[in-house]
């Protein structure tokens, strides 16, 4: 019965670890990378849903706000087992579109303009980061097994 209850509420359920390159060109507008999974028993994947989400913080101290915006999203709807001391990679490609600020294009553009674009979101202390979330329906269990990590683009 304790067993049951464990596994219901993912305890000692499969484990997830999203694998990105260290940096991504953010031209090409694709991110690869891969998702390990790993058990202590046997479980079985329904789905995976991976997320690029881009957390946008500007102001300071107080003033200080943040928004996020999710740029892609995609939907690996392959079924599969995962079985004890053995690990599982699945692979992904995960589509996204940057969205840039009036001040992020103009900061882009290079030159005196850019400079001053870049010293402006500096003062107000504008600021972007990226992560990859993924998250997998396992058969069986209340709460989804998830995983992120930071994405960094050049």
């Amino acid at each position: 019965m304790f067993g049951k209850i464990k596994q219901f509420l993912g305890i000692e359920g499969v484990k997830m670890q999203v694998i990105v390159p260290d940096e991504v060109n953010s031209s090409t507008g694709i991110v690869e990378g891969e998702i390990e999974f790993s058990t202590m028993n046997t479980q079985r994947i329904s789905t995976i849903t991976v997320k690029l989400i881009e957390s946008y913080t500007q102001g300071r101290r107080k003033e200080k706000r943040t928004q996020e915006f999710v740029l892609g999203e995609t939907l690996i709807d392959d079924a599969f087992m995962i079985y004890p001391e053995e690990n599982v990679i699945v692979e992904f490609e995960l589509p996204y579109k940057k969205v840039q600020s009036n001040m992020d294009t103009i900061a882009d553009s290079g030159g005196i303009t850019g400079g001053l674009a870049k010293l402006a979101k500096s003062v107000r202390g504008a600021k972007s980061e990226y992560r990859i979330e993924a998250e997998a329906k396992v058969a069986g269990t209340a709460l989804s097994p998830f995983a992120r990590t930071i994405v960094n683009f050049i």
